[in-house]
């Protein structure tokens, strides 16, 4: 089969401090979680238990009101002991329930009932989605029944599954599709049909991984919506929406196949569709890759929405030595932990702890006018000149500033450590802004 893929810049590039592509392992039960009351871009769900209140296993705490909000659940049966409040990495006010674990647990080992949803209408699909405050796991954590809802006017639309590993620190989205591609592939479906006017699905899938590509395939034959495998290139960016988009377009193009416009979704939201609607079940857990230079023994595990990142570094074994970096995502565009109470969320698919050698000299150069931003650009801008217009002036930002899509390239390859990305992002925002 053919490989699509975009046209010029990217990357290409491993990690050996990866947990590998074994089978996940189950995280233990947290003792204490701190449940956050914002795990998504709105503002945060209204708190509807205090402290002292005892809740269940999957008991609605928050309720998500705001455009960009949605609702919160208890992941562990107990009592709420108090309420914290922290600042993220983007300086945002995050408050957030402890739940001290006890009591018994209403789902976790106990047989679930399948319920049947081929005879529910879109808005029945769409309600429960939205009930169960599934969100976009693999990105922002944007409500997914918002996103769903955008695509109202598209009258051809595609929904694609994006199972693209360009960045190996998407251990753990590789092995959900391992071990519940029934569930994403199911998910998948259902999503299409709470959207309405889906006329294709669309499984793209590196090209490395074409087994599970055709594997879905087979699975998706169940289904009464037509299906199609697209192999696409295994470079970063490829996963991000533009560079997914244009390999798309070609495949479209080359096949004369109409796509129209394109409902991209991950595996971990998928899989987390088939949960609420066929198990009534909110997000209770993800996987998650944990690793890093740091970390003595690195896994991929199925951890309890807010189990503490600390608490998971010690499960694998704790730290080796001083940690220099401590995030969540990939190291490309991670976000920094502060604390290391902070909690995995719904969209925390890997933490990383990484030692100085690996992480490398912070200290920032002059530029040498190298040109390797410029090599690996996949949009074709200059960051190097668009940097150096931006410091070294007041005046309206560039136009070609508004391409850049934050992939972070350049940044990874600048040998002076210059900001490359936040630079002409932050500026970019504040353009906007203006």
């Amino acid at each position: 089969m053919k490989v699509y893929s975009f046209p010029r810049g990217g990357l290409s590039f491993e990690d050996p401090s990866v947990p590998s592509k074994g089978p996940s392992i189950a995280a233990f039960l947290p003792a204490l979680s701190v449940i956050p009351l914002v795990q998504y871009p709105g503002e945060r769900a209204y708190p509807l238990v205090t402290v002292g209140d005892h809740v269940r296993e999957g008991m609605l705490v928050g309720r998500g009101g705001s455009s960009g909000s949605v609702n919160v659940y208890a992941t562990v049966p107990g009592r709420v002991l108090r309420t914290v409040t922290w600042k993220d990495g983007e300086g945002r006010d995050i408050e957030a329930l402890v739940i001290r674990m006890e009591g018994s647990f209403e789902r976790l080992g106990k047989r679930e009932e399948h319920s049947s949803w081929s005879k529910m209408n879109s808005h029945d699909l769409q309600r429960l989605i939205t009930e169960f405050g599934i969100v976009e796991m693999e990105g922002s954590g944007h409500p997914l029944a918002e996103t769903i809802a955008s695509f109202k006017n598209s009258v051809t639309l595609s929904l694609v599954v994006r199972c693209v590993f360009d960045d190996p620190w998407l251990a753990a989205d590789y092995a959900l599709c391992r071990e519940r591609l029934a569930a994403v592939v199911e998910g998948t479906f259902i999503a299409a049909k709470a959207r309405g006017m889906v006329r294709r699905v669309v499984f793209a899938v590196s090209h490395r991984e074409k087994d599970m590509g055709e594997a879905m395939l087979a699975e998706a034959a169940k289904w009464d919506i037509p299906a199609s495998l697209v192999l696409v290139g295994s470079k970063y960016p490829q996963r991000n929406r533009r560079e997914l988009e244009l390999a798309l377009r070609n495949y479209e193009k080359s096949e004369g196949i109409e796509l129209g416009s394109l409902l991209i979704l991950g595996p971990a939201t998928l899989a987390a569709v088939y949960d609420a609607v066929v198990f009534k079940r909110p997000v209770l857990d993800r996987y998650v890759a944990v690793g890093g230079s740091a970390v003595k023994n690195p896994q991929v595990m199925k951890v309890r929405i807010g189990k503490r990142i600390g608490d998971l570094i010690e499960e694998c074994g704790g730290f080796i030595g001083k940690p220099r970096r401590i995030a969540t995502g990939s190291p490309l565009l991670g976000k920094t932990v502060v604390d290391l109470d902070e909690p995995v969320t719904k969209t925390s698919y890997a933490v990383f702890a990484m030692l100085k050698d690996q992480v490398g000299d912070y200290a920032r150069r002059d530029c040498i006018s190298c040109g390797e931003c410029r090599s690996v650009c996949p949009v074709g801008i200059d960051p190097e000149e668009l940097y150096k217009q931006i410091i070294r002036t007041a005046s309206r930002m560039p136009e070609d500033a508004a391409e850049c899509h934050g992939c972070g390239c350049c940044e990874v390859v600048c040998p002076s450590r210059l900001p490359l990305t936040d630079t002409i992002l932050g500026r970019s925002r504040e353009e906007q802004r203006a």
